[in-house]
C-alpha cells in the first residue's frame, strides 16, 4: 500500500473535459489531448487512494477481475511500464475499457461505502495512454503453432479478446467482418467524441504483427456458408453481437425521419472520419427526439448536437433515478442513480417516465410531432396518467431502445444452433453452443450488455476453445456464462 492516509488526505478528482463551447465544434475526444493525457497532473493523488483492501470487492465489481489495487500502488510508485503489465494481464484492451466502460469497479469500491471511490477508470486510461506513448505496448506473438484453425465471426470486442488470446495461444485465427473495416460497434457505434478510432487501429496494428488475420467485407452466411467455415476451420467463435434492434409498434411509425439509432451512428462515424456517405440521414436544424435514455440515446444526443440540431429531446419510460444510491441497491451493487455524460453536459432536454403514444406527419408523410403521455409504474405494472398528453416536435426521431438478439437468418440458420426463449444463442459452461466445435461470446449469447463483460466473455471464450483443440489450456476465464453483475 503506497500511501496509508492516501484516502483520508485526498478526495476524489477526476479528468476535466474540454469547454462544452469548443468540444461540440468538433469530433475529437471531450478530454484535452484524451482522457489519459488530462488526469496526469493529479494522477499519483489520485492512485494513492486506493487502500488495498483486505478484500477488493473492485475486482468483485469488474467482470475481468482487474488487479486495480496493484496497478493503483505502481501508479504511485512511478512505475507506469509495471503497471500497464498488471492492467494487460486481465484486460486486452484497456483503452477502450477506459474510455466506454461505465466503471462497475467504482461502485464496488470500499472507499465508496462513505466516501467518493477511487478514480479507477481514469487511472486505468492514464496506465494504457502513457504506455502507448512510451512503446510499452509490443505484440506477443506464439512461440509455436498448434497446427488449428479458428474463425472468429464479428470484430467487437469480444471476438477481437477471443482472437487475440487465442493468437497468443499458437493457433491461426481469421476474424471475419461483414462491414469494410474492423472494430464493429466500436468503429461504427461508438462516436469519435468518446472514442476516436485511432485507439482502435493501433490495436489491431498490435494483433496483425502478432499473426491475427482479419477478412473484411465477408457477410459469413452470405459469402460464405455456415457449412464451409466448418469445413474449413477446427473451431468457431460466434462473436456476432446483438443486432435486431426493438421498434417501436405505434401509429404513424411508417413516416419518414424516424430511424434506428443504429442507422443513424455508423454513417455519423463514418462522415467524422472524412467519408462520404450517400442520403446521410442528419440532424441539423432539425427538432430531434430520442426515445432511450441508455448510452445509445446519449451518442445518438452528442451526434446531433455536433451536426447542429435545432433542439434534442431525450425520452426514457421509467421514472427519473435518484441521485444517491437507492436503500434497495446497497453497496457493492452497480446502483441506478441519476447519471450526466458528456453528451447531456452538452445539450439536450431529458424527459422521464413518458411514453410514445403516436406519430404525428405532415402531408408529405414526414414526421413533424410526436404523442406522448405521462406514465406511472405500480406494482411491476406501466399505467398512463389521465390528461398529460402532449405534443412536442419532432423532425427526426431517433430509436435506442436497445436489442433483442443476435440476427438469425443466415449464419445462425446454417449452423443450426438453439436459440433460447430470449433470441440468444445458447451455450453451456464452456460456451459450446449445441452445435460441436462451435462456440459464442458475448452479446449473442449473454444478451445486451457492457464492453467490459464481453471482453471477459472473449477472453473466456478462447480459454474454452483453446482446452476444446488441444485438451488443456493455460488461458484465464474470467467469468462463466451464467455469471451476471451486481446489478438490483
Amino acid at each position: 500500500m503506497a500511501d496509508p492516509k492516501g484516502f483520508l488526505k485526498h478526495g476524489r478528482e477526476v479528468a476535466e473535459r474540454r469547454p462544452v463551447a469548443e468540444r461540440i465544434g468538433d469530433w475529437q475526444e471531450v478530454y484535452p489531448g484524451g482522457p489519459g493525457k488530462a488526469l496526469l497532473p493529479i494522477i499519483a493523488t489520485q492512485a494513492s487512494r486506493c487502500m488495498d483492501c483486505g478484500i477488493p470487492f473492485c475486482h468483485q465489481g469488474c467482470p475481468l477481475g482487474n488487479l486495480i489495487p496493484e496497478w493503483n500502488d505502481l501508479v504511485y510508485r512511478g512505475d507506469w511500464e509495471g503497471a500497464a503489465e498488471r492492467l494487460h494481464a486481465t484486460n486486452n484492451f484497456p483503452e477502450f475499457t477506459g474510455r466506454l466502460c461505465p466503471a462497475p469497479c467504482e461502485t464496488a469500491c470500499v472507499l465508496g461505502i462513505n466516501q467518493d471511490p477511487v478514480t479507477i477508470k481514469n487511472v486505468e486510461v492514464s496506465i494504457i495512454d502513457r504506455a502507448w506513448a512510451a512503446g510499452h505496448v509490443r505484440p506477443q506473438p506464439p512461440e509455436w503453432l498448434s497446427g488449428k484453425a479458428v474463425a472468429v465471426i464479428g470484430s467487437g470486442p469480444a471476438g477481437l479478446a477471443a482472437a487475440q488470446q487465442l493468437t497468443r495461444a499458437g493457433h491461426t485465427v481469421a476474424v471475419y467482418e461483414r462491414a469494410d473495416a474492423i472494430g464493429g460497434l466500436l468503429r461504427y457505434g461508438i462516436p469519435e467524441f468518446k472514442m476516436e478510432k485511432a485507439e482502435v487501429d493501433q490495436r489491431l496494428g498490435q494483433m496483425r504483427r502478432e499473426g491475427t488475420v482479419f477478412r473484411t467485407g465477408v457477410d459469413v452466411g452470405v459469402d460464405l456458408t455456415g457449412e464451409t467455415l466448418r469445413d474449413r476451420y477446427d473451431a468457431v467463435v460466434l462473436a456476432i453481437g446483438s443486432t435486431l434492434p426493438r421498434d417501436l409498434d405505434v401509429p404513424g411509425r411508417e413516416l419518414a425521419g424516424i430511424h434506428q439509432a443504429m442507422e443513424y451512428l455508423p454513417q455519423a462515424n463514418r462522415v467524422a472520419r472524412g467519408e462520404s456517405v450517400e442520403d446521410q440521414i442528419v440532424a441539423t436544424g432539425k427538432h430531434v427526439v430520442i426515445i432511450g435514455g441508455g448510452d445509445t440515446g446519449a451518442d445518438c444526443l452528442g451526434t446531433a448536437t455536433r451536426q447542429g440540431a435545432r433542439s434534442v429531446t431525450q425520452l426514457e419510460i421509467m421514472p427519473e433515478p435518484p441521485v444517491d444510491r437507492p436503500a434497495g441497491q446497497p453497496w457493492p451493487t452497480y446502483p441506478m442513480i441519476f447519471r450526466v455524460s458528456s453528451a447531456h453536459e452538452e445539450n439536450g432536454d431529458r424527459v422521464y417516465a413518458a411514453s410514445t403514444k403516436e406519430f404525428l406527419g405532415d402531408a408529405d408523410g414526414n414526421v413533424r410531432a410526436l404523442k406522448l403521455v405521462e406514465v406511472t409504474f405500480a406494482d411491476g405494472r406501466l399505467a398512463e396518467v389521465p390528461g398529460t398528453e402532449r405534443e412536442i416536435l419532432a423532425d427526426l426521431v431517433l430509436f435506442a431502445m436497445g436489442f433483442v438478439g443476435p440476427q438469425r437468418e443466415g449464419l445462425v440458420e446454417q449452423l443450426g444452433v438453439e436459440l433460447d426463449g430470449r433470441g440468444n444463442i445458447v451455450r453451456d459452461a464452456a460456451y459450446e453452443t449445441t452445435v460441436p466445435g462451435v462456440f459464442v461470446a458475448g452479446d449473442a449469447g449473454r444478451g445486451q450488455s457492457l464492453i467490459v463483460w464481453a471482453i471477459a466473455e472473449g477472453r473466456s471464450a478462447a480459454a474454452a476453445v483453446d482446452e476444446y483443440l488441444t485438451g488443456s489450456t493455460a488461458l484465464p476465464a474470467p467469468i462463466r456464462p451464467t455469471d451476471r453483475p451486481l446489478v438490483v
